[in-house]
């Protein structure tokens, strides 16, 4: 654990180079937050530096930081003494996915995927949590709808956030008698570049999913406001909330083959 004596508390958002982790960082700079920004891609993340700073805000401090590479969390962690901050907000929003059949996908990419998504989230927040609970904070993890259903044809990906909203959900009973509040993001479907890295058709993603389409920048209102909440778990958009409510209710049977033939018509 730092000293956080001296240090100025920020929001850190990961994945921040694009899509929801811009928008996200976006609004906690609007809310007042110092932000700090986190991905691989330096050049995005100074442009939107830049761009937060030319609004009136504070500029980000931009850390370029691959989450994948070795001893990673700790590089954050001594890049964000270097800058005199402290975590007060974690937004673990750094993820991918990737459609297809699990057999006949890239077996290493999956395993970075897993990585990613559920090692590299679950090692940032128990890095920082004593450094949130001092600042009386909180997490916000994004996982997604996919995270209340089985998803034949991005049978990895579904099971990561899975993982992401367990995980959120447990935590945040744990962590809330220190004053550390905890909120999973469950978006469903989003323009942003996930849809590219994922392999997705756009407009198989248009025709089988429009109606529950919610910009990037809405979801991540709603998620900062759910956080600020202590709002467990945040489910952007009203077709997106049936069809939770749906997936609960659906018997498994049911469920799989619509799921599967779903998925096949984005691929």
């Amino acid at each position: 654990m730092s000293d956080v004596s001296n240090a100025r508390p920020a929001a850190v958002v990961t994945g921040a180079s694009e899509g929801i982790g811009a928008e996200l960082a976006r609004v906690f700079a609007e809310k007042g937050h110092e932000v700090a920004i986190v991905a691989r891609r330096g050049d995005r993340l100074a442009a939107l530096a830049d761009e937060i700073a030319a609004s009136g805000r504070s500029r980000p401090t931009v850390i370029e930081l691959d989450l994948l590479a070795d001893g990673a969390v700790e590089t954050l962690a001594a890049r964000l003494a270097e800058a005199s901050l402290t975590p007060q907000y974690l937004v673990n929003n750094a993820g991918f996915g990737l459609i297809g059949a699990a057999a006949e996908l890239d077996q290493a990419e999956q395993l970075a995927m897993i990585d990613l998504n559920v090692r590299a989230l679950t090692a940032l927040t128990l890095r920082f949590i004593p450094e949130l609970s001092q600042t009386k904070g909180g997490v916000m993890n994004v996982a997604s709808i996919a995270s209340f259903m089985p998803g034949p044809g991005f049978a990895v990906y579904y099971a990561t956030k899975a993982f992401v909203r367990s995980f959120s959900e447990a935590i945040s009973y744990e962590l809330k008698p220190a004053g550390v509040k905890v909120s999973c993001l469950c978006p469903g479907p989003v323009i942003t570049g996930f849809q590219a890295r994922a392999g997705m058709s756009f407009e198989g993603l248009m025709g089988a999913m429009k109606p529950a389409l919610v910009p990037a920048e809405e979801v991540a209102r709603q998620g900062y406001d759910g956080l600020m909440a202590g709002q467990r778990v945040v489910v952007p958009g009203s077709v997106n909330k049936l069809m939770v409510w749906s997936a609960r209710l659906s018997p498994r049977a049911i469920l799989l083959p619509l799921l599967g033939t779903a998925q096949m018509k984005r691929a």
